[in-house]
């Protein structure tokens, strides 16, 4: 017997996705958010027209180290001042050796009214005629040697280049890394006055013109790749763009849904991504698109202590660069997620989020004793939750409702609440 009844035929103008992608019948019109988002800008700007507090404007009572950007000439002046006073000192009788600044965590030190971290002025002696010294003092001085060669033929190199111009001598190129940011020290120079540089690791993608070299790119016809952020900072030059805030995220499998889902002609962005640990060319660009451009940054992060320590590199400098950390900082990054508050906000499945080990619930709680951390009492919050309720979560937990999730629904939802820290 043939069934009679008649078939309901699907209505094209229906959104059945609601009911797949939770919380995307909360979401307003684009335009909306939009003007959220603008409201955002224009106070972003309207704060940067007052000048930024430098180390000299305070009176602290600690005595703080920092170093700057020098041209090659300077850096050769000081690298043949400092050989002279080696010099004098091997005729005179008394040896040779180096005065460090201790790179130490005993030797850092955060300063709310700038938000990052800096270096004090203690140092240490290396000397030459020590056992424990003297192979540190030979790197050293190679490191020195080489460093003066890069600056009279005006060429870059990267890390892993000057590594192998002495394997047996430096062993590890950890080691040489170390001794590159000790000599940056010495001289009162940023590493990029050195002209080493580490290899390419970040891209930017989206709303942003730019010069790399004399050469204009354009990061909206990157492909879904984008461009591969310069090593060398110098290279770069005549920023433009028409967005309305710079995006940073912590993982590339994020920063491709978001470049793939092209989120920046939706939400006039700059997405950019260091793919994990924030290596110096990003930090540098980042701090640089947002002092020229004048624009928000907003983090996505995963939910967990790593993700909050990535974030607060590039808002309040690494110890091991705090010497640096003028240039390699960016000033009120805001963030955006994936908070540990979201995890139930979102209804995000037990099976998606992950027990928290020993090791990451001592990081945390680490973390809550930080300065830069006490300072804001929404980080506070957050991270206490996370390691009360010992539960972490990745950027990809979201992609449980959709692989297009994040772009189409938290990420929205997000900037029109205007939910940040």
């Amino acid at each position: 017997m043939s069934d009679k009844r008649k078939r309901r035929r699907p209505d094209p103008d229906s959104d059945d996705d609601t009911v797949n992608l939770p919380f995307k019948n909360r979401l307003k019109p684009d335009s909306v958010i939009l003007t959220t988002l603008q409201t955002l800008t224009d106070t972003t700007k309207q704060q940067t027209l007052t000048k930024p507090l430098t180390l000299t404007d305070l009176s602290l009572s600690t005595t703080c180290r920092e170093v700057t950007d020098l041209p090659l000439s300077s850096v050769q002046n000081r690298i043949l001042t400092l050989a002279l006073t080696l010099t004098k000192s091997i005729l005179s009788g008394n040896g040779f050796s180096y005065t460090v600044p201790s790179r130490a965590a005993t030797n850092q030190l955060y300063v709310p009214e700038l938000d990052r971290i800096v270096l004090k002025d203690k140092s240490s002696t290396r000397p030459y005629a020590s056992v424990s010294t003297v192979r540190k003092t030979t790197i050293t001085t190679r490191i020195l040697s080489l460093i003066h060669q890069l600056s009279l033929k005006n060429i870059h190199v990267t890390k892993r280049d000057l590594f192998y111009t002495d394997v047996k001598l430096f062993q590890d190129q950890t080691q040489s890394d170390a001794v590159l940011d000790d000599v940056s020290c010495i001289l009162g120079c940023t590493r990029s006055s050195l002209n080493v540089v580490a290899a390419e690791k970040g891209v930017v993608v989206g709303r942003l013109v730019f010069s790399d070299n004399g050469d204009m790119i354009d990061c909206t016809k990157m492909g879904i790749g984008g461009k591969a952020i310069p090593p060398n900072i110098d290279r770069v030059g005549d920023m433009s763009s028409d967005a309305l805030f710079i995006l940073l995220v912590e993982k590339d499998a994020a920063y491709m849904r978001l470049a793939e889902d092209r989120f920046y002609n939706r939400f006039p962005c700059i997405i950019v991504t260091a793919k994990g640990q924030p290596d110096v060319a990003t930090r540098l660009f980042l701090r640089k698109m947002k002092m020229e451009l004048k624009l928000p940054v907003l983090a996505l992060v995963d939910s967990d202590p790593y993700g909050l320590k990535i974030l607060s590199v590039y808002g309040c400098g690494s110890k091991n660069m705090s010497y640096d950390s003028a240039n390699l900082t960016t000033p009120d990054i805001k963030w955006l997620g994936i908070r540990p508050s979201d995890l139930d906000k979102y209804k995000i499945p037990e099976q998606c989020r992950l027990p928290m080990t020993e090791q990451d619930i001592k990081t945390g709680k680490d973390l809550l004793e930080e300065d830069f951390v006490k300072k804001n009492p929404g980080w506070v919050e957050e991270l206490t939750l996370m390691v009360k309720s010992k539960q972490k979560a990745e950027i990809q937990a979201l992609s449980t409702f959709g692989f297009q999730y994040l772009s189409e629904v938290y990420l929205p939802l997000k900037l029109q609440q205007q939910d940040w820290l």
